[in-house]
């Protein structure tokens, strides 16, 4: 069963008007793709995720990229079944030369789902959605991608480059869960968030020149 997961392709529209931060959740359906309306507002500049310490109590894995390397650090306390998922495909080598298949510059980047051919990658059972409200989808902050069933998480996983507000749960919506962070290499992040995209089949804002994993393996701990 393919992996749908939140699109944003309405921001194609917010493009179009004259000031894209003004544009509000759209919301919406395009064919095989589920759209989460997201809040285009309220972007701060407060201290980011990758300005604070890491707890050393946390694993750390190294994603490498045809574009370079991030380190992410995984919040085994706090989102417990989303890390042990993702780390359960990192020691599987699942994450090799999957793609990053939604990129859109300044917003997010996605990936871990989709081969160098463009198929989607057979995947565990999905897990239990692991929101809260207390783990907000902040800059540098790395997420489970879903579709609109909230226990519909596997592999797939994205990256935010700013403050999305519109995926964290609130009293009314789910969201999306937020399982650790990006602790060095956001510049990297960056740069694959500005390739030229295009549109292929069901997917929205897929790289033109693919942008891949080359591996993701855990890294030592970083306390004593």
């Amino acid at each position: 069963m393919s992996q749908f997961v939140p699109s944003f392709a309405h921001l194609a529209r917010c493009r179009r008007v004259a000031s894209r931060m003004a544009c509000t959740a759209l919301g919406g359906m395009i064919p095989g793709v589920t759209i989460l309306g997201v809040g285009l507002l309220g972007v701060t500049a407060a201290q980011t995720p990758a300005e604070q310490p890491a707890d050393p109590a946390n694993p750390v894995v190294a994603v490498q990229t045809s574009k370079g390397t991030f380190t992410i650090e995984l919040f085994r306390e706090q989102a417990p079944r989303s890390v042990e998922n993702f780390l359960r495909y990192v020691d599987e080598g699942f994450y090799k030369e999957t793609i990053f298949h939604r990129v859109i510059d300044g917003v997010l980047i996605q990936g871990g789902g989709y081969t160098l051919d463009g198929d989607e990658k057979p995947g565990h059972p999905p897990i239990r959605l692991e929101s809260s409200q207390r783990r907000k989808n902040l800059r540098g902050t790395v997420g489970m991608a879903r579709n609109d069933a909230t226990g519909s998480a596997r592999a797939q996983f994205y990256v935010n480059l700013r403050d999305n507000p519109g995926f964290d749960r609130t009293g009314t919506r789910f969201g999306y869960a937020v399982f650790g962070r990006v602790i060095e290499g956001m510049n990297v992040v960056e740069r694959i968030s500005r390739v030229q995209t295009s549109r292929r089949g069901t997917l929205s804002d897929i790289p033109i020149l693919p942008v891949y994993v080359k591996s993701v393996r855990r890294l030592a701990a970083l306390g004593p």
